[in-house]
């Protein structure tokens, strides 16, 4: 069966060269805002493909800093602006908006994969092919066709570049051909998401991880979120941030950043195991919108214990459980297995053995001791509400809730997961 999937790798840039890619980032954005504004002014009859194709190699004539941007990439922008009111007309996506400075992440396609030439020079590097900038090393972290591997079922099909808080990186898009999965023999487990224990697993095992950030680097981002804040008290309203608070905000940005890719590479390798191992994975359809609402309530009735919540709130998002389910619903369907969701509301609190809710059943965030008479349950409490996740899917526990909103997610044979209503 074809396969599509991506694989991002950062690039080493000198000064000037990271000086010619933020060029380009820029100009990409201007042409999707002018593009946006020329549309909205042009009366419907007139907007086409083919106008808009001419405005832009028109503009990049006339305006030179609008023509550092290459002719593909211009030509992509305008791909995506068409293909993004395309997902609006159809119900899929909200319509185009304008791109602000400081708030769109900077990027351009290359979408011819042919342009890249991309080489292995090392065991840890590689060399590709960036239009009007030349040859780039970037890091090597993963086979790609390149070489006597390339064919036409196995190529890289195009790339994107894409700025983050540490710097450009690349992102390929590679197709190939892999074979068709079969049905995943491996048993069933539920997984009960957590702060303290991260990941709970029906089988009693406790998927954990060190703090994202070390105690300097925890020092260095209270040290910095400080002086921020006094360098933002003489600001005044309106009035554009200094640049020592710009530098001062860059630095909060890049030890946020550090703790993010932590974060995510070790979900990448958490969710790989779990898929590898389990055919089956249930989940909770947790609400983590409503979970992290503000605890603030109105001037009429002013809420309780406001600081604690918002530190829960910090802690909840920090985890990125959503991110988590995501990851694994590709993973379980390319490898043949099952991902379903279940209500989540009380299985913190009932005992997976005699399946009873009691008062003070839960006595802290370790220990679970059934409170029916006739059970008596003892064990940690994370195991047992992955093990009431697991009892619910498998005795078809309500799976839709009374607003009809959908919280199952089956993915199989490589199917892409699809939603249940």
């Amino acid at each position: 069966m074809k396969r599509q999937f991506g694989h991002r790798a950062r690039l080493v840039l000198a000064a000037a060269q990271a000086a010619v890619l933020d060029a380009q980032g820029h100009a990409a954005r201007a042409t999707w805002n002018l593009l946006h504004d020329w549309w909205l002014m042009l009366p419907k009859a007139k907007r086409s493909l083919a106008v808009a194709d001419a405005v832009i190699r028109q503009g990049r004539k006339d305006l030179d800093w609008l023509g550092v941007l290459p002719a593909q990439a211009a030509q992509a922008v305008l791909k995506t602006y068409f293909q993004a009111w395309k997902n609006c007309w159809e119900g899929r996506a909200q319509a185009p908006e304008f791109k602000a400075r400081f708030r769109t992440r900077m990027s351009l396609d290359i979408p011819q994969g042919r342009d890249l030439h991309v080489v292995r020079v090392h065991r840890r590097w590689g060399m590709v092919n960036i239009p009007k900038l030349g040859r780039i090393r970037f890091r090597w972290t993963k086979d790609l066709p390149v070489g006597k591997h390339v064919g036409k079922d196995h190529r890289i099909t195009g790339a994107r570049l894409v700025k983050d808080t540490l710097g450009w990186h690349i992102a390929f898009r590679i197709t190939t051909l892999a074979p068709a999965s079969v049905p995943h023999s491996g048993p069933e487990v539920g997984i009960d998401a957590g702060i303290a224990v991260p990941l709970a697993l029906s089988d009693g095992e406790n998927i954990e991880h060190a703090p994202w950030l070390s105690k300097g680097e925890e020092e260095r981002l209270l040290h910095h979120e400080r002086r921020a804040a006094r360098r933002k008290a003489y600001r005044k309203k309106g009035e554009r941030a200094s640049r020592r608070l710009q530098q001062t905000y860059d630095q909060i940005a890049r030890i946020r950043a550090t703790a993010k890719r932590r974060r995510e590479d070790w979900q990448h390798k958490t969710t790989t195991s779990i898929a590898e191992v389990y055919g089956t994975v249930v989940v909770e359809a947790l609400h983590i919108t409503n979970m992290t609402r503000s605890a603030k309530g109105t001037v009429e009735a002013p809420g309780s214990q406001v600081a604690q919540k918002a530190g829960l709130n910090r802690s909840i998002l920090g985890e990125a459980w959503g991110r988590t389910v995501q990851l694994l619903a590709y993973k379980v369907a390319h490898r043949g297995g099952i991902l379903a969701e279940v209500l989540a509301p009380g299985t913190s609190q009932e005992c997976h053995r005699c399946h009873t809710v009691t008062p003070g059943s839960r006595r802290n965030q370790a220990e679970f001791v059934c409170n029916n008479s006739a059970c008596g349950w003892e064990g940690n409490a994370d195991t047992n509400a992955a093990r009431t996740v697991l009892h619910r899917y498998r005795t078809g526990h309500p799976l839709v809730p009374a607003a009809g909103r959908a919280v199952v997610r089956r993915a199989a044979n490589g199917v892409k997961p699809a939603t249940a209503r």
